[in-house]
């Protein structure tokens, strides 16, 4: 199939590093970010060697906990320290924890908003002019693909009304929320060893880290992902494409519909087969989005025109920044 320039960067918001979080996970993206975007080259990859490292970045950006509604700053951490484990109190662990990983998610969710936006556009010229041009019929597809379904969507009223029900946010609440109790807070096994924050399994022998406590005759792992923002994808994409999270995905089509906030205690209640626990988990889920405040996260955005660190500060800061990402990006 060809791939025109203009196909592949909408194809790169679909498989970009990350995808963002829109104000209450509507529709309409703040002032800010309208007006200001870095491209995905541009987004600042970093890999503390240090929890002191991870910090020290923190506080050169300004980016602190009690000022998340002046904006969040653009990076892709690619891994936790390997002392995450051993140099905070808890409290201390939890909100490096979130603010971690919450720009990722946030970018995630940017990504995914505008291929939804460009997809609503698409079917809008369709309906006035019963045509489209050959490179949004093939943006269309791999859209469709990439979702999990077969059709078209201009012609095919099934497809249409499940690609709309896919290609949708999921709110920082819900995804922190799990992402902390699935990883023990990013200290467990699995989080260390292959960055996956959700307990996403693959069924490829091999490619992955096997449970030590694995029934007989099992052949799942645990699988790995080169970096957590690609743990974050992944977890996105699974509650958006599989069959046991449909009642989820209606949830959301149905709070969209009525012009409702889209969040994370509300979506939480179709994760009752995320975990054998069921309605336990989703309980659990909704406590932990309870207890940390997170519901506030919802109202969170990324504001591009924040200041980058351009170099490692502070005693442990070496390694910040990605080894492909050597040269300062502003």
């Amino acid at each position: 199939m060809r791939v025109t320039s203009k196909n592949r960067h909408r194809l790169n918001w679909l498989f970009s590093c990350a995808v963002l979080l829109i104000t209450g996970c509507q529709d309409k993206l703040p002032n800010h970010e309208e007006a200001t975007r870095l491209p995905e080259s541009q987004i600042q990859v970093i890999r503390p060697a240090t929890v002191d490292g991870m910090q020290a970045y923190f506080q050169a950006l300004d980016y602190r906990w009690e000022n998340l509604n002046e904006g969040v700053p653009p990076f892709i951490l690619e891994q936790f320290p390997d002392d995450f484990d051993k140099s905070l109190q808890t409290d201390q662990r939890k909100e490096t924890f979130f603010m971690g990983l919450l720009p990722m998610v946030l970018l995630a969710n940017q990504s995914i908003m505008e291929a939804r936006r460009e997809l609503l556009a698409m079917l809008e010229r369709f309906k006035g002019t019963h045509t489209i041009e050959a490179e949004d019929q093939e943006w269309l597809q791999e859209l469709t693909n990439a979702y999990g379904l077969r059709g078209n969507p201009l012609t095919d009223h099934r497809t249409r009304t499940i690609l709309l029900r896919r290609v949708d946010t999921i709110p920082p609440s819900l995804a922190l929320a799990q992402a902390a109790n699935e990883s023990a807070w990013g200290m467990s096994r699995f989080a260390k060893e292959g960055n996956n924050l959700f307990g996403q399994w693959t069924f490829t022998p091999g490619t992955g880290i096997v449970p030590k406590n694995r029934p007989p005759g099992a052949i799942y792992e645990v699988q790995r992902f080169k970096s957590l923002n690609a743990s974050i994808r992944g977890y996105i994409k699974n509650l958006n494409t599989h069959s046991a999270y449909r009642g989820l995905r209606l949830t959301r089509g149905e709070l969209r519909a009525a012009g409702k906030p889209v969040t994370g205690k509300a979506l939480a209640g179709g994760l009752s087969r995320y975990s054998t626990r069921g309605a336990e988990y989703v309980q659990e889920i909704r406590a932990m989005i309870n207890h940390n405040d997170l519901s506030v996260l919802n109202q969170t955005a990324l504001n591009f025109s924040m200041k980058h660190a351009t170099e490692a500060v502070g005693p442990s800061g070496s390694g910040l920044l990605a080894s492909r990402y050597q040269v300062s990006r502003q």
